[in-house]
Formats: structure tokens, sequence, C-alpha cells
């Protein structure tokens, strides 16, 4: 049986696992990114950002306005059930507030009507606006936010959301 033994060469450099390289990196250069690289990646990342922010920020305009009506709902909810145990919905002078703290001279009343004990703000922080009776299209009130530009009607995410 006949042994074959091979040697490398004196001129290529062996690596750690054996192995003849013929590529040996200069000494003094680290294995970090060229500038041109980078500018790419970032280019990359820029146009990505271009072509989803919009689609995001249009979803978070939508969820401000998802989230106002649920408010509303709420809040005709408590008004329902103050309605309930007095007989009739908060006046214009007792307003929201008597969702959350008892008028005088009502013994009926049994609320707190709001689980945390504050009125809700709508989604861009402004007051419901609530209005007895109702002129806006409510049945017996108007409980309504005046979106997001902060004025009585608009269009999209500037349209007031209320409970008409």
């Amino acid at each position: 049986m006949v042994k074959l033994i091979m040697r490398y060469p004196e001129s290529l450099p062996v690596s750690s696992g054996g192995i003849a390289t013929n590529h040996q990196r200069p000494r003094g250069l680290s294995g970090g990114f060229t500038l041109i690289e980078l500018v790419i990646v970032m280019a990359i990342i820029a146009l990505l950002a271009a072509l989803v922010g919009p689609r995001l920020f249009g979803q978070l305009s939508d969820s401000r306005v998802k989230t106002t009506r649920a408010q509303v709902e709420l809040l005709a909810t408590a008004l329902d059930s103050f309605r309930l145990d007095i007989g009739r919905y908060p006046t214009q002078t007792e307003g929201l507030e008597a969702l959350v703290t008892k008028p005088e001279g009502l013994e009926t009343w049994s609320g707190p009507y709001l689980r945390k004990r504050q009125l809700p703000k709508d989604a861009w922080q402004r007051d419901f606006v609530y209005a007895v009776p109702a002129s806006l299209g409510g049945i017996e009130y108007d409980l309504y936010s005046f979106g997001a530009d902060g004025q009585l009607g608009g269009e999209g995410e500037d349209a007031d959301v209320g409970n008409w």
C-alpha cells in the first residue's frame, strides 16, 4: 500500500483550518463597509420610507377617527344609562360632567357612569361637544368631536365625528 503525502508549497499561506489560500487581507484593514456600500443601503432605506411612510400615516389618521367614534359610542352608552336612572339626559348646564359628578338635586343618580371616572378626550386631545337639544342630527342630543382641524365641518380626517 502506498501512502500519498501532500505538502503545501512554502509560497502559499495556510489558514488556521489547514487549507491553503491564495488571498490574504493586508494588515491594517478591518472588515468594515465601504462608503459606497453605506450610501447604497441608506438610499434603499430612504426609498422604502418614501413608499411605506404615506400608507402608515394614512392608517394613523384612520385610527384616530375610529378611536373617536368608539369614544362617542362609549359616551352615548353612559348618557343612556344616565337617562335610565334620572329619566332624562343631562341638561346643557350639567353637560357631560353629570356622567362623573352627581349634579345637585338628583337623588336617583347612581353614577359615575364612566369606568375611569373622568371624561375622555377625543383622539386630538380636545373635549367632546355635548348639545341639548339636538341640532346637527342626533336624536335627542348632539355629541361630537370637531375632528383633526378643530372646527365645525370638514372632510376626511377634518370631518366632525358625532352620534348622527
